[in-house]
């Protein structure tokens, strides 16, 4: 039998193990500490001088759990930065853009969006992301989305089907025609790739009852349903995420006491994508009332071509703490157990004995360092285990 070789992290200055019992606070803080791994799975967590086969010393910087990402749209093709000046020169955002990259999409070989996914993915990495769902939603027949998401399969296995992202132009007028579609024939291509089912219930997409019949046909497949939802005014979205049991329910930048309350009687979380509401000039999610409802928060890059084209987590926590409400704690959080909840995975955004060697090395003492110095590079390294 081949030895496992394990390695030690060592002279970790502060470290966030995200388990109270291992540390102070809900962070579960460690001063002066160590952490060992065989490069699958943390083997233990402890004092600085930790003995293994290697030592890596991080001299004194931060270590925290890597970033869980529960929404992203990294599998397109295409540029709509001039879409994106425009609305900086004051253009409403509106969802049609899509279809823009739906098409952009479709002229792109397989090997050009797998170039293009890998580098996307390494920016991520390199971001601190250690854990990614990936969407699809940019091909919008049978054949293109299954495409998309074999291909996000390589990737991640938190592949989402996301078949309604929008109507065709082909089907204008007749959304009702292409919900059958995707809950028939594009269902039973996407399904056994998928993991969960997703829609954009939204004014320009789809309705409250359009929504539920795609929730329901993905359920029936097999697959955990989540949901776009309120993002662009106050709808029936966060209303439908409860009542179908979704795990998230994304967005949510325009929320009623209702939906409030709604959220805090359930198991869904409420993801919010700050990104999305700096480049859209959308209102930001009052996180602070989420919180403190009880609501279960987490906090995704939406890395989109159109609305959020971005992978930098750190950026989003910046964003999360100036302008929704939040602490720093609670940001970080919300970005790795937090975005743990919204993948119903309870085995990463954590360091502890048994999770998977997820680490970022921060090049900083603290991670308040991610909100006190905004825009500065501080992720010194990314380590992700071996899967």
């Amino acid at each position: 039998m081949t030895r496992v070789t394990t390695t030690v992290l060592d002279r970790i200055g502060l470290l966030v193990t995200n388990d109270p019992a291992l540390g102070a606070g809900p962070l579960g803080i460690v001063h002066d500490a160590s952490v060992v791994t065989d490069g699958s799975r943390v083997l233990s967590v402890g004092p600085s001088g930790q003995i293994a086969d290697q030592r890596v010393d991080v001299e004194g910087r931060c270590v925290i759990p890597g970033f869980v990402d529960s929404h992203s749209h990294l599998v397109f093709a295409g540029d709509r930065s001039e879409e994106f000046a425009a609305r900086m020169a004051g253009a409403e955002y509106a969802a049609g853009g899509i279809h823009t990259t739906v098409a952009a999409t479709a002229q792109a070989s397989d090997a050009e969006l797998r170039r293009i996914v890998t580098a996307r993915r390494a920016e991520a990495a390199r971001a601190g992301i250690t854990s990614i769902e990936i969407k699809s939603g940019y091909g919008l027949t049978p054949a293109a989305e299954a495409r998309l998401l074999r291909l996000g399969r390589e990737f991640t296995h938190d592949t989402t089907f996301l078949g309604a992202h929008v109507v065709p132009t082909e089907f204008t007028g007749r959304a009702d025609d292409y919900v059958e579609l995707v809950c028939g024939e594009m269902l039973k291509a996407a399904a056994p790739l998928s993991r969960f089912v997703d829609v954009f219930c939204e004014v320009g997409a789809f309705d409250a009852d359009q929504s539920r019949e795609v929730l329901r046909a993905g359920i029936a497949a097999g697959l955990i349903p989540k949901i776009h939802a309120n993002q662009l005014g106050l709808g029936p979205g966060v209303r439908v995420a409860v009542e179908m049991g979704c795990v998230s329910a994304d967005h949510c930048t325009h929320l009623s006491d209702a939906d409030v309350a709604a959220l805090a009687g359930s198991t869904t979380v409420a993801t919010l994508l700050p990104a999305a509401d700096f480049s859209t000039r959308q209102p930001y999610p009052d996180a602070r009332r989420l919180i403190d409802a009880g609501v279960t928060v987490a906090i995704g890059t939406n890395c989109n071509p159109g609305s959020s084209n971005t992978t930098s987590m750190s950026f989003c926590l910046a964003l999360a703490v100036r302008d929704m409400g939040m602490t720093a704690e609670e940001a970080l959080q919300a970005a790795t157990t937090g975005g743990a909840a919204a993948l119903r995975r309870d085995d990463i955004g954590r360091l502890r004995v048994g999770s998977p060697a997820d680490l970022v090395v921060l090049d900083a003492p603290s991670y308040l360092h991610l909100i006190y110095r905004p825009g500065v590079p501080l992720i010194h390294s990314t380590i992700s285990a071996r899967r």
